[in-house]
């Protein structure tokens, strides 16, 4: 576990831009349970996190289509709710940061840490509306 004081930034980096923080695994269920699509952030202390992951997802929400539900876990600081949301991003080994699109519950699109790493924030923007144009409806 990462101290409050270390994690606090980068969860409100992805709050600030319309995520909702996820803490236990019902929250999880929940969230993945809505229609629509719905994308989940596994956030994570790491520098490609902060360098390209959360700066390329806020930027991915800046293109016409967008999903309909932002949701975030933390991995090393919501184990339940990040072990929960692993759950559903099978058959994908877990990996931190990485970014998993929903739609009705089902995955439907997925980069891993590997997609993420030395890839710009902009790739990483552009991977992620290609996928909101092809399965969002707005």
């Amino acid at each position: 576990m990462y101290p409050p004081e270390i994690v606090k930034p980068m969860k409100a980096e992805l709050e600030n831009a319309g995520f909702t923080s996820l803490t236990t695994e019902r929250e999880v269920e929940e969230a993945l349970a809505k229609k629509g699509t719905t994308l989940v952030v596994v956030n994570s202390v790491c520098g490609c996190a902060a360098g390209t992951a959360r700066p390329g997802v806020i930027a991915s929400l800046q293109f016409d289509k967008t999903p309909d539900n932002l949701v975030t876990v933390f991995a090393g600081v919501d184990k339940d709710a990040t072990n929960k949301a692993r759950e559903f991003m099978i058959p994908f080994p877990p990996s931190s940061p990485s970014v998993a699109l929903f739609k009705d519950g089902q995955l439907v699109h997925m980069l891993e840490r590997h997609h993420i790493e030395g890839r710009s924030a902009q790739d990483i923007a552009g991977n992620l509306a290609a996928a909101y144009d092809e399965y969002c409806e707005k």
